[in-house]
Parts: structure tokens; C-alpha cells; sequence
């Protein structure tokens, strides 16, 4: 069975669809951080003439699926139209205009904007309207940046307080009162026995940024300039980070393999295929003969994200810090995308007990806005005054946003409900796993999960797992996008469709997500894999979700 080439992006309101009711638009968690209270989106004082995006609880999904358009102004669609400002308009040929636009006008290296043809206007939580007039699940989150989701009321409450503060919002690396709280803030997430020894470096403003900086210490600290880094890595688009990435060529680092139980690179799996990880790196470091000299460091992900959502096992993780601690060669962990609380606890180092010797940090931490640091161990602070530096490393309002978003998460205790409903959301994917045989695996930790998809008949008699779907899990992706769920893909194949839902999400928002990637599972699968069996032809049943908190 071959699973068949998918149609290129289309637009959703290209497509015809059956109106159904809205779907849920996320607030802020009540104080107990259970996400139940759901407040009204106001107008803003620039789209005041719009019509008011009203949270209403989802009500499921029609059978033809559905349309979260938003319902027209009384008087029909002129004077809906008329009712809308220049932004929802999008000024000449409308949004598909600006789309256009984009396409004329922005250079090839454009990524999201490809596969979600959309013009977002206006979010709130985990909804997005476009200016077609659409609502949109959005589990992307800014690529994992928007723990609260959007305009988080935290957020910008934080941001307008500098605002109209009179401020300067533009400072270089001076002390000011609202850095300094974001630093007090961010030390008191860390793991005690880095913060109580640490040194901060502010960055650029973009998590690659800091990936550089911290290459740049340990080489300055420890005289050496080799790297040590893994198979599936992605570290940033910077010429550094990429060669500390999972594509790079003729570089100064030395890759090693990253344990994989779905794909393990020797064929066992599980937690032998970790050892035999581990005893791999110690062997190469060991050995006179390798070719490897001692590195000025070892950088990881405790979960690859990029690399197709794969947890790191605690144990491997310790082995690491063993391995590096004896050699002295500096720990650098890459918390980009899994700070914050995104994986169930605050720092997804956490979960193995292991304090590394330099942790890089964005994404959330700027609380949406530009934010990049690292924070590593005194003993290596040996920067000379001026040797790593960037105009853009006091964002004012970013570092009041970070403060307010590091606090709301850990105020509310937003890390441990992230582990409660990914413990759930695997559950449920797993059931659906059991239906669909395209499903070949299903992993992730807290709320960042990744479902490979594969041709389950496409297996030679030596291969341990079927081969990577990536055509299938495109149409996967925009099935869920015609039904108002916005996901990414990941992986060495791009076949894992990736949930990075925000840690505010709410328990009857986790269920509307799963319905609708369920259905557009099953649409994507019957779709790409008409010749399948009848016998075996999924009917995508709605299996019952995990317990809740």
C-alpha cells in the first residue's frame, strides 16, 4: 500500500463546509490554575465597529465537518463587510490580497505561512480569527512561545504597566527595576543548585541567539572547540546552531546517537537501545583511536522537539551528566522549547534530576515578545567585558512579559496540570493509534506531543517499523486546518504531526482538539489510502477521553 501524493495547501474558505456552533475560546485559568473560567474577548479601541468574538463552550463537530466561520452581522454580508476595519478587510482584494502579497513579496524561506494560508486578526488564548472571518484551535503556540496562549490578560496587563510607565524601552544591557524583576522572577524557577551559583547572559532576542552564546562560553571557558551533539538535534538557524543540528556537514561537532525508541538506530528500542546510546558516547570519548579529542561541550535537548517530539529517558539523561561531570566537559541543555512548563515541569531537565552546567533559554520566557538568555555555572563566566553582546538584549517589555508569564506559571501550578492533560491527550491518542493502522507511534511529555504517521504496508521483512508517512501527514495537517485546528509537523520525514497546545488550555478545549484530529485523521486516511481493505478502512471512532484532573 502507497500512500499517495497530497493536494497542495488550500485556503480554508476555499473549501465548503457545514456551519456548526464555535468553537471554545480560552482565558486565563481560574486561581487554582484549572483553566475553567473563560471570559469574553473585548474589542479593542481599534476594531471597536467589529462585531465581539463571544466564548461559547464547543459543542462537537457536524458529521460533514465543520466551519468556524463567524456568523454575520444582521443585514446580511455587505453590511458585515462594511462593518469591518482595515485589518480585517485586509485593504485591496481582501485577506486572500495580503496573502498574495505575502507570496510576491517575501523570500523563499518563509515556513508556517505555506502550509496555514491564513491572516490571523485577532487571538485570544488558544483562538485565532482570521480575517476571513474564521476561528482556529491554535496548537502551535507560537512554536511552543505562547505558554498563556495569546494575549493572556497577565501579559498585557505587564506590558502596558511599562507602557505607561514612561519607561525606556530601549536600554542596551543597563540595569533597570524591570529587569531586575525578571531576573529575581526567572532565579526562582530554576533548579536551586544552578541558581544559587549562577550567572545570566542576556542575548538577541531569538532562542538561536543564546544557542551561540553558549557554544561561544565553553569554548572560551575550556580553550577547546569541539562539540558534542546528537543525531535529530535542532538548536536554531544561526550558522553555529546549525552546526550543533541534526543537518549539518563538514563541521567541528561530533555527533552522537540520541535514543529513539520508535526508530532506535540499533534495531532494539526501549531502554537497552539508551545504553547502548550511552555506552557509545563513552566509548568514543574514551577511546584513544576515536578521533574525538575532549570537547568544550556536550549540548542536548531533554526533549527533541524539531526532531519529532522525542522524550530523552531519565536515565540516559543522568548517564549523560555522569559521563560529561567526569571528563569535565560542560553540560549544555537546550531548553528552548521545553521551558517553562511545557513538558510538566517548569524545566524539562526536571524530570531526570539533572542540573547541567549552562541552560539556554526563549521561547516563553518573553511571555510572546523576543527574549533569549542563558544561565550557566559562575566557574565559566570567563566572557571578557564586550565578547558576547547585541543592541537588542534589554527588550523592556519582554522582560516584563516573561515576568508576569514566569509567575502566572508558577503561581498556578500550570507545569503540573500540563503533565495531567498530556497524560490524558496520549491516552486518547493512543486509543485512536489501536483504529488507525497509518499511526505509528505516539509520544511526547506534558502538552508536547508528536503522532508519527507511516505506511503500514510499506514494511520490508527487515525493517523494525514501517516507513515515514510525510504526504500523509501534510493532508493530515490540512484536514485539521479545514476544521480550525492549527498543528505543525516535525520529524526526520516531517511525518509527525506535532500539538503544542498552550498551558492554559481547558479541559473541554483539550476534547474539542482531539475530535477534530480525529476526524481529519480519518478524512486524511481514507483520502490518501483509497485502496485499503473495507475490512480494514477507519471509521475514526470517537474513543473516550483519559480521566481528568
Amino acid at each position: 500500500m502507497a500512500v499517495t501524493e497530497s493536494a497542495p495547501a488550500v485556503p480554508p474558505a476555499a473549501r465548503t463546509q457545514t456551519r456548526t456552533p464555535d468553537g471554545p475560546v480560552a482565558g486565563p485559568p481560574d486561581e487554582a490554575g484549572t483553566g475553567t473560567h473563560t471570559p469574553t474577548i473585548r474589542d479593542t479601541p481599534t476594531a471597536r465597529d467589529t462585531p465581539t468574538i463571544r466564548e461559547t463552550p464547543d459543542r462537537g463537530l457536524s458529521d460533514r465537518g465543520p466551519s468556524d466561520r463567524a456568523a454575520p452581522a444582521q443585514g446580511g454580508s455587505d453590511r458585515a463587510a462594511s462593518a469591518q476595519g482595515p485589518a480585517e478587510q485586509g485593504g485591496a482584494g481582501g485577506y486572500e490580497g495580503i496573502l498574495r502579497r505575502q507570496s510576491l513579496r517575501e523570500s523563499a524561506a518563509r515556513t508556517y505561512a505555506r502550509s496555514l494560508p491564513i491572516v490571523p486578526v485577532r487571538a485570544r488564548g488558544l483562538t485565532i480569527e482570521g480575517a476571513d472571518g474564521r476561528r482556529y484551535l491554535d496548537c502551535l503556540s507560537g512554536a511552543g512561545t505562547l505558554a498563556l496562549g495569546h494575549n493572556h490578560p497577565v501579559v498585557l496587563e505587564a506590558v502596558k504597566k511599562v507602557l505607561d510607565s514612561g519607561a525606556p524601552l530601549h536600554v542596551l544591557d543597563l540595569a533597570t527595576p524591570v529587569k531586575d524583576a525578571f531576573t529575581s522572577e526567572l532565579f526562582a524557577t530554576l533548579p536551586g543548585e544552578l541558581a544559587d551559583n549562577a550567572r545570566i547572559q542576556f542575548c538577541g532576542p531569538a532562542g538561536t541567539d543564546a544557542v551561540e552564546a553558549a557554544l561561544k562560553l565553553v569554548r572560551t571557558a575550556t580553550g577547546r572547540s569541539g562539540l558534542l551533539a546528537f543525531t535529530g538535534a535542532y538548536h536554531g538557524m544561526t550558522s553555529g546552531a546549525l552546526d550543533a543540528s541534526g543537518g549539518a556537514t563538514d563541521v567541528r561537532v561530533t555527533r552522537l546517537p540520541y535514543p529513539h525508541p520508535y526508530r532506535c538506530p540499533y534495531g532494539v528500542g526501549g531502554a537497552r537501545g539508551a545504553q547502548l546510546a550511552a555506552r557509545w558516547t563513552e566509548s568514543l570519548l574514551d577511546d584513544p583511536k576515536s578521533g574525538v579529542t575532549t570537547p568544550a561541550g556536550m549540548i542536548l535537548e531533554a526533549v527533541q522537539g524539531e526532531g519529532g517530539v522525542i522524550p530523552a529517558p531519565d536515565d540516559w539523561m543522568r548517564r549523560m551528566r555522569r559521563i560529561t561531570a567526569d571528563r569535565s566537559i560542560p553540560l549544555v541543555v537546550d531548553e528552548v522549547q521545553t521551558g517553562v512548563g511545557r513538558t510538566g515541569a517548569f524545566w524539562a531537565v526536571e524530570h531526570s534530576g539533572v542540573v547541567p552546567d549552562v541552560m539556554v533559554l526563549s521561547k516563553a520566557i518573553g511571555g510572546s515578545l523576543p527574549l533569549a538568555v542563558i544561565v550557566y555555572r559562575s566557574e565559566l563566566d570567563a566572557w571578557e567585558p564586550g565578547a558576547h553582546a547585541g543592541t537588542f538584549r534589554g527588550n523592556q517589555l519582554a522582560m516584563a512579559a516573561g515576568t508576569a508569564t514566569l509567575a502566572y506559571v508558577r503561581e498556578n501550578r500550570l507545569a503540573e496540570r500540563a503533565g495531567i492533560l498530556g497524560t490524558r491527550i496520549l491516552g486518547r491518542l493512543r486509543g485512536l493509534a489501536a483504529a488507525h493502522p497509518c499511526v505509528g507511534d505516539v509520544r511526547g511529555r506534558g502538552l508536547m506531543i508528536g503522532v508519527e504517521l507511516v505506511d503500514p504496508d510499506a514494511a520490508g521483512p527487515d525493517d523494525p517499523v514501517p516507513p515515514a508517512a510525510p504526504a500523509l501527514a501534510l493532508a493530515v495537517q490540512q484536514e485539521c486546518l479545514a476544521r480550525g485546528l492549527i498543528v505543525e509537523l516535525g520529524g526526520r520525514h516531517s511525518a509527525v504531526v506535532r500539538l503544542l497546545p498552550p498551558l492554559t488550555i481547558t479541559d473541554e478545549q483539550v476534547t474539542a482538539v482531539l475530535d477534530r484530529f480525529a476526524d481529519a485523521l480519518a478524512a486524511a486516511e481514507r483520502a490518501h489510502i483509497p485502496q485499503l481493505p473495507a475490512a480494514r478502512r477507519p471509521t475514526a471512532p470517537r474513543t473516550a477521553p483519559g480521566p481528568s484532573h
